[in-house]
């Protein structure tokens, strides 16, 4: 499946799906006054109404190259993941507040104990869980930090989810107070998810370099060619979610001009088969020029010293 269309359509799902529990949730909640199943409705309510930013954002940035953006608009994509950790920081905070105030009053929340309160915050916890495993996979294949960002505030939804359920058997079993007090340790873990989406998304937006083992395989992919003698100044970044590089290789002077740009072509081709990879700059330094240079970073990452 092409990538525009899969990223579209997991959009499209994931807002159905958080309507469609919007929706159920409200109508328990009309019926049995839970406070529980009421914060979770209005959690669903919130992930719709971010769920129509997600399916807006994923179609921006699966339009086709045009003149003015030659590479793309992949990089849209991460401003698409910081605005679901801003949603994860308000739904977390909201969260927090509510169940520290609680905690700190010293009232006891009314929780009931109608068993369809309890069937109605299960549903939620097991269709959040496969959106989750559906966001993650479909993230993974096509290297897409936005949908990283949504299975992992599904996830988190999972565990609210599991907090309103806790809360509700906590009632029935007569210790109410385990609403709030497990709705508190949810609501860290919901920020802290928030910041590792921030920390992932802003490496993209300011090119950080890409994990070691990806290094690695750029460096061995140039030098497994048997032209290629060495390589030094090499240099991959992100540009958006995907990785831009560049990098010498050492190659005798004896070449002719074709044999050169047939051996830049084949290392191009190589590294350029690594998924994650947007565009390779190969720069040939013949021997006579002087050069070769050592580059420590190369030959850690190949694992051994040429």
């Amino acid at each position: 499946m092409a990538r525009r269309t899969a990223l579209r359509r997991v959009g499209l799902v994931v807002l159905a799906v958080n309507a469609g529990l919007a929706l159920l949730k409200g109508v328990v909640w009309s019926q049995t006054g839970s406070l529980a199943v009421g914060s979770e409705a209005v959690n669903s309510l919130a992930d719709t109404a971010y769920s129509l930013v997600i399916v807006a954002g994923l179609y921006l940035t699966t339009q086709p190259p045009d003149f003015e953006h030659p590479h793309g608009h992949e990089r849209i994509e991460p401003f698409v993941g910081l605005f679901v950790a801003l949603g994860m920081f308000a739904g977390g905070g909201a969260v927090l507040w509510q169940s520290a105030s609680t905690l700190l009053s010293g009232t006891t929340p009314t929780v009931t104990r109608q068993p369809v309160a309890i069937a109605v915050l299960a549903l939620a916890a097991v269709a959040k869980y496969l959106l989750y495993r559906y966001c993650l996979a479909t993230s993974r294949e096509y290297n897409s930090p936005a949908l990283i960002a949504t299975a992992l505030d599904n996830r988190n939804d999972i565990l609210t989810a599991g907090a309103a359920m806790f809360g509700v058997v906590g009632a029935a079993l007569g210790v109410p107070l385990l609403d709030p007090l497990s709705a508190l340790v949810v609501a860290v873990g919901i920020v802290y998810s928030g910041i590792e989406v921030v920390r992932d998304n802003v490496d993209y937006l300011v090119g950080a370099a890409p994990p070691e083992e990806l290094r690695r395989d750029i460096v061995r992919r140039a030098l497994e060619h048997p032209e290629v003698e060495g390589a030094h100044d090499v240099i991959a970044h992100y540009v958006g979610p995907e990785i831009d590089v560049s990098l010498h290789i050492e190659v005798e002077g004896d070449r002719t001009l074709l044999e050169a740009h047939d051996i830049e072509t084949e290392v191009m081709d190589a590294i350029r088969q690594i998924p994650e990879i947007d565009d390779v700059f190969v720069h040939i330094d013949p021997k006579e020029l002087g050069e070769w240079k050592e580059d420590d970073e190369v030959d850690r990452l190949a694992d051994f010293r040429r």
